[in-house]
């Protein structure tokens, strides 16, 4: 295999790269400041914590800055990166191995690449009202539920209106966590086998999966990327309990009642508005696969 850099490249001098670097360090704290915190002292945040817990997402891997696939970072000899996994180094210059990392982590790119691609190419859609997170509860006593927390309607109003309701989850993700008694309810089964052909970019949980994306695809994103991505991941996520069946009051966020006009609007109006900041997200994801899958 060559040894000689990849022409399709750009170009960091170091003044560039460091201050991009440091940067990048000081903002990732900044994001994750809270969650340590709370972590030192033992305690828990039932909607920012999701992150945290859920996804693979490690503070000290969202500090962990990398310039991305395609970038050479100039007089970058004895650097981190000059060190790290999947990176090389030739002639005091480092940039991502592109062969190295595909030959290790190709199921991976293939198989977000597929997904970014399909999701991106699908029409949104806008008619599930958020309702996942109703059919997580239903049927359950509170002593069940996934969250310590009281709902906002109670147990049987909270019931009444999943079975109100046309459940249509198209998610894998969201379905797997359906109480038994909601599964058949749903007017569709996703499995894994059928993600990559029903995955929507109007679904809040293939928004917040950006960040998964992200994250399995390591260095070969920019660290801008990565933080944008987990951005959105934290702002949905905060939309997905304000609507869902949960009080989030004591978290000082107003509910979303989904079960009325006037919060199908809004749930729809928000909805709308995070599928535009995915989009934007996925195709720069898109571009990181399609640029490790012709390397």
């Amino acid at each position: 295999m060559s040894t000689a850099l990849v022409a399709d490249t750009r170009r960091l001098a170091p003044a560039t790269w460091r201050a991009a670097e440091a940067a990048h360090v000081a903002r990732a704290e900044g994001l994750t400041a809270t969650y340590r915190e709370r972590r030192g002292r033992g305690e828990s945040h039932a909607v920012e914590d999701f992150l945290f817990t859920y996804y693979p997402v490690k503070p000290s891997l969202l500090a962990r800055w990398s310039p991305g696939v395609g970038v050479v970072l100039e007089d970058a000899a004895g650097s981190r990166l000059a060190g790290a996994r999947w990176f090389r180094e030739e002639g005091g210059d480092v940039e991502l191995d592109r062969a190295r990392f595909l030959a290790d982590r190709g199921g991976a790119v293939r198989f977000h690449h597929a997904l970014l691609g399909a999701v991106a190419d699908r029409p949104a859609r806008f008619d599930c009202f958020g309702l996942h997170e109703w059919a997580m509860v239903y049927g359950e006593a509170a002593d069940e539920h996934r969250h310590p927390l009281p709902l906002r309607l109670g147990e049987e109003a909270t019931d009444a209106v999943v079975r109100s309701h046309r459940v249509q989850c198209s998610h894998i993700d969201a379905f797997r966590f359906f109480t038994p008694a909601a599964q058949p309810l749903n007017t569709l089964q996703p499995s894994r086998e059928t993600q990559v052909a029903m995955d929507q970019g109007g679904c809040l949980h293939v928004g917040m999966d950006l960040v998964k994306t992200s994250i399995h695809l390591g260095p070969a994103v920019p660290g801008d990327l990565a933080l944008a991505a987990f951005e959105l991941a934290r702002d949905i996520r905060v939309l997905d309990m304000r609507a869902s069946p949960y009080d989030v009051s004591s978290f000082g966020l107003a509910p979303v009642a989904i079960e009325t006009p006037a919060g199908k609007a809004e749930y729809v109006a928000a909805q709308r508005d995070f599928s535009v900041r995915a989009d934007g997200v996925r195709h720069r994801l898109l571009d990181v696969t399609t640029r490790v899958l012709a390397g």
